[in-house]
């Protein structure tokens, strides 16, 4: 979505215009959902979170004083639906990134040949919880290091640090399967 008209969609949204919100939620649901699959492993459990965080976003949504910051301000509300509801089910949020079945370009380990999804996914499940979040966000997501911050609640330093050991851990791992 254009920067403008999402901008226009979150004015229209604050002044109450529903047509905007639902909008707004027909371009976002997807992406959220899958954010909170990969934080989570449980579908249930993320289409749970994802619908608070809309019941959330709509009755808050007049207090987000700057409409750049929606899409932000979407994914920091759902993940913390999604810790919430970890939280109440008492699992732990160190469960394996979901990915789909298809075969995906290994460009996070900067390696140039391919993995199927099944061998990435095995690698990220080795990651440490917080790197996988990170690399999610930056890569499946396509997030600005500054977005990943203010989601995860860290500083950029802390998020360029997660980024470089996962991929530093990925490269080494991958590179372990083309020898063997």
């Amino acid at each position: 979505m254009q920067r403008a008209k999402e901008d226009l969609l979150v004015l229209e949204a604050q002044a109450g215009n529903r047509t905007a919100f639902e909008n707004l939620y027909r371009h976002y649901n997807k992406s959220l959902l899958r954010f909170a699959y990969r934080f989570c492993a449980d579908e249930q459990l993320a289409l749970d979170a994802v619908q608070e965080a809309w019941i959330t976003l709509s009755k808050t949504l007049k207090s987000l004083k700057d409409p750049r910051g929606f899409r932000v301000w979407a994914y920091k509300t759902v993940r913390w639906r999604v810790v919430d509801q970890l939280r109440r089910s008492g699992t732990g949020d160190d469960q394996p990134e979901a990915l789909n079945e298809d075969t995906a370009a290994s460009e996070v380990g900067g390696s140039a040949h391919l993995a199927t999804s099944g061998q990435l996914r095995a690698h990220l499940a080795t990651l440490p919880t917080d790197e996988r979040h990170a690399l999610a966000l930056f890569y499946f997501e396509e997030m600005k290091l500054s977005e990943i911050a203010v989601i995860l609640e860290v500083p950029v330093g802390t998020v360029k640090s997660r980024l470089n050991r996962a991929r530093s851990r990925l490269r080494e791992q991958m590179s372990g399967d083309e020898d063997g």
